[in-house]
């Protein structure tokens, strides 16, 4: 008897659950979640995105959401042609707008990989600014990797002194006293000294206990040792500063700082290669510095500059003068622009206010780095709930669309990553699959999609350049015919003479 009063309750219980849920169904919203997002204590939000959003950014209306997921946003521009000036003789095919790669921008940037292939001439310098998609040194690892395998080069490059991904980097080990003075600028608007190129600057300050950094090789491909260390810092009147250098957990050196100029470097072992480094830094009060590079001069080198919570925006706070004079020292062919991410978690459809802002900052860069080739890379596709469901977050092709528009306009590189994902969708499915190549927040990669997304920006600059190889010799060829006959036709002219 009671085991049949049991499953009388039982199914009576779960013939109520599910009339209830099929009642409720009918009056939940649209969107589980609301569009416009408020960011937790643990998410950094850049100062200058937070400004923008407030002064121009029109929320989603949540009535609309749905039939914006329902109806995916048609670019009315991408049959558009799109048609190149020639840069030294070489013009690409025209490009529909909505396939644009602008690879004719890129043509600087592919010379120079051209000369260091051909003629082992010179390097290659890439500067690669993100936010959280490229934190821990993810994308950009195999993507540095991949470039080295087939032009050369060994190092980490670029490093900063603190860094919050520090645990979670593993192509190079960093650790760091507690007591350095960090500013950033997706926080500071004045900063005490100019930010360095990293978009940081860092000071010893502490008087009572010395401020040190250390570095160990990790065990990606190229990196197993800390190529060449170089410090970077700034211009100081403090005379007084020295750094004491501990190579391989053995050798001790001792170096003075001389602050004389807006960038000053100094090698820690000479021209040799090593395992560890530590730099301990004394009497150092009020001198920025901004960081340590590990490179061996030669092949391609990329430096990933990532923050939490960049847009982008706060690229346009750098010092022209003080970039001007890191753009001597590194000498960067190429800077990779890849950003999105935190501009989606302030929704809107709108994103016309962020492509005017990212134009300027395009042209702003372009003074702090003179011939400098650019690459805007979209945002990846996230997706939100709607209706129960996880689905692409309607906000993303709008702002894809708003990267490609700028990008266009300020003659950049383009890869839209969006697309090369699998478009509308991809993001559920790269969680989804097995194994998965993005994490449950549906929106960050793992390690494996990183891999994969590297090399998809990989093999686009590749093919890229390998068309402008082409492109090249066809022009040589013709130089050289055109020449031929002009010997000829002179040649001609004496003897008819």
């Amino acid at each position: 008897m009671k085991t049949n009063s049991y499953f009388g309750i039982t199914l009576a219980t779960l013939v109520l659950a599910t009339i209830s849920f099929l009642v409720f169904k009918e009056i939940l919203p649209e969107r589980i979640f609301p569009e416009t997002k408020v960011a937790t204590k643990n998410v950094v939000i850049d100062s200058l995105l937070l400004e923008a959003i407030a002064e121009e950014a029109k929320p989603i209306d949540s009535v609309k959401a749905k039939e914006v997921v329902a109806k995916p946003v048609i670019d009315p521009k991408a049959k558009q042609k799109i048609t190149f000036v020639p840069i030294e003789g070489i013009t690409f095919p025209a490009e529909r707008y909505g396939d644009f790669k602008g690879n004719q921008y890129l043509i600087p940037f592919f010379e120079k990989l051209y000369q260091l292939q051909t003629q082992n001439s010179g390097n290659v310098r890439i500067a690669y600014y993100g936010d959280s998609m490229t934190d821990g040194d993810m994308i950009v690892q195999d993507l540095r990797a991949l470039f080295q395998a087939k032009f050369g080069g060994q190092g980490v490059g670029f490093v900063n002194i603190t860094s919050e991904s520090a645990a979670s980097r593993g192509s190079v080990k960093h650790q760091f006293s507690k007591n350095w003075q960090t500013q950033s600028y997706l926080k500071t608007k004045k900063p005490v000294f100019p930010f360095g190129v990293n978009g940081h600057v860092f000071e010893a300050n502490d008087t009572l206990n010395n401020n040190w950094v250390k570095y160990k090789a990790g065990r990606n491909r190229f990196s197993t040792v800390l190529n060449n260390p170089t410090l970077f810092y700034g211009k100081s009147t403090n005379e007084e500063a020295e750094i004491s250098v501990i190579v391989n957990e053995t050798d001790t050196l001792t170096k003075h700082l001389k602050p004389d100029h807006l960038v000053n470097t100094l090698k820690l072992a000479g021209n040799t290669d090593v395992n560890t480094i530590k730099v301990t830094f004394k009497a150092a009060d009020s001198i920025p510095v901004y960081g340590l590079n590990f490179d061996d001069g030669k092949g391609v080198h990329v430096d990933n500059f990532s923050s939490r919570g960049n847009s982008g925006l706060p690229l346009s706070m750098f010092d022209a003068a003080l970039m001007q004079q890191f753009q001597k020292q590194l000498g960067y062919d190429l800077i990779v622009l890849h950003y999105g991410t935190n501009v989606l978690n302030y929704g809107s459809y709108n994103y016309s206010w962020y492509e005017k802002r990212m134009s300027r900052v395009v042209e702003y860069l372009r003074q702090c780095f003179p011939g400098v080739a650019i690459l805007v890379i979209s945002t990846a596709d996230k997706a939100t709930k709607y209706d129960l469901e996880m689905q692409s977050d309607s906000a993303v092709v709008p702002l894809v669309n708003a990267q490609k528009k700028y990008a266009v306009a300020s003659k950049t590189g383009f890869v839209n990553l969006y697309e090369l994902m699998g478009g509308d969708g991809s993001m559920v499915h790269w969680v989804e699959e097995e194994p998965s190549k993005a994490n449950k927040d549906y929106t960050h990669f793992n390690y494996r999609g990183a891999r994969e997304v590297a090399g998809m920006v990989y093999n686009q600059l590749d093919e890229g350049y390998e068309k402008y190889k082409k492109m090249r010799v066809k022009r040589k060829t013709k130089v050289a015919v055109k020449r031929k006959d002009s010997v000829t036709s002179q040649n001609d002219s004496i003897h008819a003479d």
